[in-house]
């Protein structure tokens, strides 16, 4: 019967309303979260999660009318900015906005990122540059913006998407692995900083998913992903609200999630 009553849920309800049947979760409706690279992929899966559960989303990205088609889905769950991350003032105007309208933030998912894949001695230092600032200035930037408005706020929580590539380093992909080691290391001296005052951080380590990721080698990844049985982008937005309803004083602090074909790296 339980069973029987869990697949009802699924079919009915939020996830979060579900799993708080048997299990003791954080009411997500009526929080504010911020989401940046929302246009696609894991950002748009989460946004859509998110707003199934009663969270508001601030939905940033540069690309306004991928931007548009979302919040139109979403209605009055949905609040657009057009940001590029990478720029300061940008930024500074995404989180004033969301402090005028909103007082306060309770979940910033640093999602926006990218990664060119080459082997090193054949990069170049326009290259590194990109990567470096949007995986980590791009999360620099939005997490110092953020922590203000998240103080007081009980559960709230910040989370980035780190890699498998954060982890292991991978060939031919040398510099996004250590912009995405350099997310994990942050995060783990953040959370230290942030943990007396009751922020969480917490960061998401995914392998092989289905998004737009890798542009420059999109042929080879999909074959992979093909191969892999690849997860999609809402299995990963499924770790993060899962992650986030934990109870206030309960951190997540790290999800290393991978295909289960995926044996290496």
């Amino acid at each position: 019967m339980r069973t029987i009553a869990i697949a009802i849920a699924i079919r009915s309800g939020s996830l979060t309303n579900l799993i708080g049947k048997f299990m003791k979760m954080q009411d997500l409706n009526g929080k504010i979260a911020v989401i940046t690279g929302a246009s696609s992929g894991i950002g748009q899966a989460a946004a859509r999660l998110l707003a199934e559960e009663g969270v508001h989303v601030v939905l940033a990205a540069r690309r306004l009318d991928l931007l548009d088609a979302l919040a139109e889905e979403l209605g009055a769950s949905a609040t657009i900015v057009q940001t590029d991350v990478t720029d300061g003032s940008q930024v500074k105007a995404l989180f004033e906005l969301v402090r005028k309208r909103f007082g306060r933030l309770d979940l910033l998912f640093n999602n926006a990122g990218l990664g060119i894949s080459a082997p090193f001695a054949d990069s170049t230092p326009e290259q590194w540059k990109t990567m470096i600032e949007v995986n980590l200035y791009g999360v620099f930037n939005c997490t110092h913006a953020a922590i203000a408005l998240m103080r007081g706020c009980p559960g709230a929580m910040i989370s980035s998407v780190s890699s498998v590539g954060g982890r292991y380093g991978v060939e031919n992909w040398s510099v996004y692995s250590a912009t995405k080691y350099a997310v994990v290391g942050f995060h783990d001296a953040l959370r230290k900083e942030l943990g007396p005052d009751g922020i969480r951080v917490s960061v998401i380590e995914p392998g092989a998913v289905w998004t737009e990721f890798g542009h420059n080698v999109s042929a080879v990844l999909n074959e992979r992903r093909e191969k892999l049985n690849a997860l999609s982008a809402q299995d990963v937005a499924q770790a993060l609200v899962y992650a986030f309803a934990q109870p206030a004083n309960v951190l997540i602090e790290e999800i290393l999630m991978r295909p289960v074909l995926q044996v290496a790296p």
